[in-house]
C-alpha cells in the first residue's frame, strides 16, 4: 500500500473515532490556560452577585454582570521517537506504525477542539520540526511525514529532543512523548520538562520484545546498536532469563517515570490503542477531579 492510501485510512479512521469517542475525553482532561472577557448582559436572578459589573450597572441604571468564557487554544505537541528500533512488530504492524495512528488520534482530538499541533521527531539527534498549526490539511501532512520519513540515526537520544523542545517552545504546551524508551539519562530533561509543561509519556511495545520462542537457533539483531546474537531457544532458562531481563526493564522505567511524576499510557502492538487512550484520558479526569474536590 502506496503512503497516500496509508495516509487516507489512518484519516477515515482517526476522524470517526474522534468524533464519537476521544474529543470529549481529549477536551475534558486538557483545559485551557485560563479565562477571557466574553460580554456583559443583564443580571438574572440566580447570577453570581460577585461577576456584577458596577461600572455598568451605574452607568445604565440596571445590573449587569461580566461573562467570561475558558481561553481554550492550547498547544499540543508530539515528540516521535523514530530510531531503528521501532521497525520491529512480531505481529500485523510495527511499534512505528501504531506510533503514526496515535499521532492521528491525537492530532485530530486536538484540531477538533481548535488547539495548534506541533510535531519533532527524533533518533539520536532532532530528524525534523513541524511547529504548531491549525487544520486538517496539516495534520495530514504531519501523519504523511512520519509514515515517509527515512531518519539519518539509529540511536536514540530522549533527553536531546526533550532539550530542543525546551528550547523552541514559546508557550505552555500538552507534550506527548511516544517511544520504546530503549535508552537511559533523561530523567533530568523531563523532569524539568514535566514542571512547565503537561507531559506524558507513551510506551510502545511489541510483545516479541518480552518473551522468546521456543524455536530452535534464532539470529537476534538489535537495530540500534547493530548487534547480531544467536542464541538457543529451545533452552528453556535462555528462554527464561530473556523475558526476566525485559520484565526488570519495565518495571525499572515505571520506577524511573513514577518517580519524577511523569504520566504514562503502555501500548502494545496488538492492542486497541484507542482503547488505550480512552481509558488513560478518563482515569486522568477521575484523578484531575479528585484533586479538585480535595
Amino acid at each position: 500500500m502506496d503512503i497516500e492510501a496509508k495516509v487516507r485510512l489512518i484519516e477515515i479512521f482517526s476522524r470517526k473515532v474522534v468524533k464519537d469517542l476521544l474529543a470529549g475525553e481529549y477536551r475534558s482532561v486538557f483545559k485551557g490556560s485560563g479565562i477571557e472577557f466574553d460580554e456583559v448582559r443583564l443580571y438574572q436572578p440566580g447570577d453570581e452577585v460577585r461577576s456584577i459589573d458596577w461600572n455598568v450597572t451605574a452607568r445604565t441604571g440596571k445590573a449587569h454582570i461580566k461573562r467570561y468564557v475558558e481561553e481554550r487554544e492550547l498547544n499540543l505537541f508530539i515528540l516521535l521517537d523514530i530510531s531503528a528500533s521501532g521497525s520491529f512488530g512480531s505481529g500485523g504492524k510495527t511499534k512505528n506504525e501504531v506510533a503514526a495512528e496515535i499521532c492521528a488520534l491525537l492530532a485530530f482530538s486536538a484540531i477538533r477542539n481548535n488547539d495548534k499541533v506541533g510535531l519533532i521527531l527524533f533518533s539520536d539527534r532532532i530528524e525534523l520540526f513541524l511547529p504548531p498549526a491549525k487544520g486538517v490539511r496539516h495534520v495530514l501532512g504531519m501523519i504523511e511525514r512520519v509514515l515517509e520519513f527515512e531518519p539519518q540515526g539509529s540511536g536514540t537520544d530522549i533527553a536531546a529532543a526533550l532539550n530542543h523542545f525546551g528550547h523552541i517552545a514559546r508557550k505552555t504546551s500538552v507534550v506527548f512523548l511516544l517511544s520504546d524508551f530503549q535508552d537511559s539519562g533523561f530523567e533530568d530533561e523531563m523532569q524539568a520538562i514535566g514542571f512547565r509543561h503537561d507531559l506524558i509519556a507513551v510506551d510502545i511495545l511489541d510483545r516479541g520484545e518480552l518473551a522468546l520462542p521456543a524455536c530452535g537457533l534464532l539470529e537476534l539483531y538489535d537495530a540500534e546498536s547493530g548487534r547480531h546474537v544467536v542464541c538457543d531457544t529451545d533452552n528453556a532458562n535462555i528462554r527464561r532469563r530473556v523475558e526476566e531481563h525485559a520484565r526488570s526493564r519495565l518495571d525499572e522505567l515505571d520506577e524511573r517515570l513514577s518517580g519524577i511524576g511523569v504520566d504514562r499510557i503502555r501500548i502494545f502492538t496488538d492492542e486497541d490503542h484507542v482503547d488505550c487512550l480512552a481509558r488513560f484520558f478518563r482515569a486522568r479526569e477521575r484523578r484531575l477531579t479528585g484533586e479538585v474536590m480535595r
